[in-house]
């Protein structure tokens, strides 16, 4: 299989706090979704670099989680999960945690069983790899 490359372009007008820009993707689920300093680091409407971290890591857990589960014999049939990512502002923007929360649906298999594959699904989702070492990563798995 080759390898896999994927883009997204950003535009930005102005300085930090009072300039504004726009990211898009090839796809066309974003375009021209708008950020700024007001959207980043205060709650202004708009899209900014953590939230799509969140929502890469959010999507490619749930997939790895999936994954895991099917690969040892249950079968998932519902998961839904909640990447929230902790930036601190000590000494200028750090991210520094994740935290994964994931409900989920999948026969055969008790809590215990759950949150340990859940585990190992963090462990080989290629976007955890890629921030693992940047920043402390939980996972919080309830089975429903």
């Amino acid at each position: 299989m080759a390898n896999i490359h994927r883009k997204a372009n950003a535009q930005w007008t102005g300085d930090l706090k009072s300039g504004s820009g726009t990211i898009t993707t090839p796809s066309g689920v974003l375009q021209a979704a708008p950020y700024s300093f007001r959207t980043r680091f205060e709650d202004q409407p708009g899209t900014n670099p953590e939230e799509l971290i969140a929502a890469a890591h959010a999507g490619c857990f749930t997939m790895a989680f999936s994954n895991v589960l099917k690969t040892a014999g249950y079968e998932p049939r519902d998961l839904a999960t909640e990447a929230t990512l902790g930036m601190s502002m000590d000494g200028g923007p750090k991210l520094t945690t994740m935290h994964l929360v994931v409900r989920g649906k999948a026969d055969g298999l008790d809590q215990t069983q759950f949150q340990a594959l859940a585990e190992q699904a963090e462990q080989g989702c290629p976007v955890s790899g890629a921030l693992r070492g940047n920043l402390q990563i939980t996972v919080e798995a309830t089975l429903e």
